[in-house]
């Protein structure tokens, strides 16, 4: 008989508050996070986001104490993975949530990481400080996943249940069983990937292509200034060709645009490879916000 899933979310920003919510339909769900305040706010049905009407049912519970995770055998990590002031992978946040997962974890679990990371970062550092932490084997007392997370904070028609899902786990069976249980979430479907690498550079990859369109597009704002040619103008004639891609120059910010091209470059450099288009591409973004400002003026 298999066992009865009981959810950990850890997290409950913009990523884990949705998860614990979907999954409290079909499974028993303790969302975890480190915020009282936050905690004490959403058991009152308060989310002060905004990106989520909360619903309480009795299959969830809200709570800031981590000892409510030990009754848990699947932990979803869904917290924030920012990057240093200058531009460093910061994953000490993400670090410290696996310690604590350590902690509580049994033989059979799984733990599923949803944060965004560079290529190899589940297997590579979470995994040992699981097994050190926890004393367990990988893949023989407790297995781990990767989905990556894609909600779009604001955007109505980009909910969790209308986005594709990329599912990947450390054994086949494992990787089925992940999937699965993400089918009952999630409308639109899931995509299992192949192995957690290809699942954490699938990640990266979707958000540092708009970055390179945009930069592009932000480039050709500024060629176009100098020459006193409209680029909007250009723009709306050039894609009345079919093949032609509809991005717009302008700001990139957000949670993941501005953030995620430095993982995946951080990870190249660190194996021997240093990606020109990616440089230049964060390097023609981060200066627009000083052109439309000298424009403005």
């Amino acid at each position: 008989m298999e066992k009865q899933k009981k959810i950990a979310i850890i997290g409950l920003g913009y990523v884990g508050l949705p998860l614990a919510i979907a999954f409290s339909e079909f499974y028993q769900v303790c969302g975890f996070d480190v915020n009282s305040t936050r905690i004490s706010e959403l058991n009152n049905s308060i989310d002060s986001n905004g990106d989520i009407i909360v619903s309480i049912n009795d299959k969830l519970d809200f709570t800031s104490d981590e000892k409510k995770l030990a009754s848990s055998n699947i932990f979803i990590v869904t917290v924030p993975t920012p990057v240093t002031p200058n531009n460093i992978p910061d994953l000490s946040i993400l670090e410290i949530a696996t310690r604590m997962i350590a902690k509580y974890i049994s033989k059979g679990d799984i733990v599923i990481y949803e944060s965004t990371v560079y290529p190899g970062v589940t297997e590579e550092i979470c995994v040992p400080i699981l097994e050190e932490d926890s004393g367990l084997k990988y893949n023989f007392d407790f297995y781990c996943g990767y989905s990556p997370e894609r909600i779009s904070p604001g955007a109505d028609k980009y909910l969790l249940e209308n986005v594709v899902k990329v599912t990947s786990g450390s054994t086949l069976e494992v990787a089925d069983d992940i999937d699965k249980m993400y089918q009952k979430i999630i409308k639109a479907g899931t995509y299992k990937a192949p192995s957690i690498k290809v699942a954490e550079a699938a990640k990266v990859v979707e958000n540092t292509q708009r970055d390179i369109n945009i930069a592009l597009m932000n480039e050709l704002s500024m060629m176009f200034d100098k020459m006193n040619i409209d680029t909007s103008e250009v723009l709306e004639a050039a894609k009345t060709k079919w093949n032609f891609l509809d991005f717009k120059p302008g700001l990139v910010g957000g949670h993941c645009i501005g953030v995620d091209p430095y993982y995946l470059l951080h990870k190249s450099e660190e194996m021997g490879y240093k990606p020109t288009l990616l440089h230049s591409s964060r390097s023609i973004n981060n200066k627009i916000a000083s052109f439309i400002v000298e424009k403005t003026k």
